[in-house]
């Protein structure tokens, strides 16, 4: 029983995983030097790297210019997140895809069954289901398309609605920095360029390094043309915890200007695999413009650098681990595209904002039981400051003048005064 559980945690560790594009912040300035990180694993946590010859497409797209991304641009942190490493240009909506060749797996039924619980393929559940399947093996082949869309500069552009030719993905119907927390973004999903109907979609976010709350005092800046005040944000790692690594932030309003600077200290991880070899790292990481990026890595032959084949013992230690390993993909908001393949996302606070979708169908395909497409797509919300601006002066407006009142009373006071004595004096 016990190897049944950690075979089936093993096989929903390999090939269960989402993908995303990922940003600190989705406002970044134009021309200047910027990182993007490509997670394996879930939203918050990548699992492993990314072999750059799985790449059908790594592309960028900006003032109407698709740009292909080289080898060189890409490195790693560690063993767990892939970095992209550009330069902006001139300020528009810049969108960034990246296409995966497709790979097979094999699985046996408890195993399949399990993974489309995790990552919550209900379709596909309830067709096994009804026809009785749910003993049959799968061969499973599959492929990620991942895509993000973030604001350079003040000035909008149109090319976050050029599709990416990809073979499935997402494309918003507005452009998604036109729009603001408690407001509705349309996304339409495309499989092959056609809209793709009655497909589940789920949406949610994370707050944003640049999220705004005003419940307590923080953190203090201030946006220009406003008083200071203060939003509660404590410091965090790429995954979203909880860190101790000095932080420095500045945001301004209008002018889209964020900063960050970070320090961590130096990391060396040793990994020993299945095959007894050792894995050293050495991670020196700064965050900001002048970003730096050191990594020694030693790998033993026949390594691979997206999965490497650990021991079961070293997998998970008992049940308890496995069970951690058993948490869902299915949080959020749980969408199905209508007819034209469109979904309404309900865009409930600021934060970076992501979709994630399997389009898992059955195939017959020789060798193959099964073919899925996942795609996701990340941008970043935030609230109207136009508006919060809107509402700080009409409280201006609407309150009456301290100088209309101080003439208005002397007149009254002179008023009564002449009117008093000239009765007196009429007596």
């Amino acid at each position: 029983m016990k190897k049944s559980i950690l075979f089936v945690a093993l096989i929903l560790l390999l090939c269960s995983h989402d993908m995303y594009l990922k940003l600190d912040s989705y406002f970044l300035q134009p021309n200047t030097e910027a990182q993007i990180q490509l997670f394996n694993g879930t939203f918050e946590k990548s699992e492993n790297v990314i072999d750059r010859d799985r790449m059908l497409d790594a592309s960028i797209v900006s003032n109407g210019n698709r740009k292909a991304i080289n080898d060189d641009q890409w490195t790693e942190m560690d063993t767990t997140t892939t970095l992209l490493n550009f330069k902006t240009g001139e300020s528009g909506t810049y969108v960034v895809g990246v296409s995966t060749k497709a790979r097979n797996i094999e699985m046996d039924a408890e195993a399949f069954n399990s993974y489309l619980e995790h990552d919550g393929v209900k379709d596909m559940i309830e067709m096994r289901r009804q026809n009785n399947l749910n003993d049959q093996d799968a061969v499973e082949k599959y492929s990620k398309h991942v895509k993000a869309i973030f604001q350079v500069g003040d000035s909008l552009s149109n090319d976050w609605s050029q599709p990416l030719g990809y073979p499935i993905e997402f494309i918003p119907l507005q452009n998604p920095y036109e729009v603001h927390s408690g407001e509705s973004l349309q996304v339409k999903l495309l499989r092959n360029g056609q809209p793709l109907a009655n497909q589940l979609v789920y949406a949610d976010y994370k707050p944003s390094m640049n999220g705004h709350t005003h419940d307590n005092d923080e953190a203090m800046h201030t946006h220009d043309g406003g008083e200071p005040h203060s939003h509660g944000n404590d410091d965090h790692d790429h995954d979203g915890k909880a860190t101790t690594n000095d932080h420095e932030h500045t945001h301004k309003h209008g002018e889209t200007e964020h900063t960050h600077s970070h320090s961590q200290d130096d990391a060396n991880h040793n990994h020993e695999h299945a095959n007894g070899e050792m894995e050293n790292h050495e991670h020196e990481h700064t965050h900001g413009d002048g970003e730096q990026h050191s990594h020694d890595h030693e790998h033993g032959a026949g390594d691979s650098q997206e999965n490497h084949e650990h021991d079961h013992e070293e997998i998970a230690s008992g049940d308890q681990q496995a069970s951690d390993e058993a948490h869902t993909h299915t949080t959020g908001q749980e969408l199905r595209t209508n007819e034209n393949g469109e979904v309404t996302v309900e865009l409930e606070a600021d934060g970076i904002w992501y979709l994630r979708t399997i389009n898992l169908v059955t195939t017959e395909e020789e060798g193959l039981t099964h073919e899925s497409n996942w795609a996701t797509l990340t941008f970043e919300i935030s609230h109207d400051h136009d508006e919060d601006q809107n509402h700080g002066h009409d409280h201006e407006e609407s309150e009456f003048p301290v100088w209309i009142f101080i003439v208005a009373s002397v007149v009254v006071v002179g008023g009564l005064f002449f009117f008093f004595n000239r009765k007196k004096g009429n007596a």
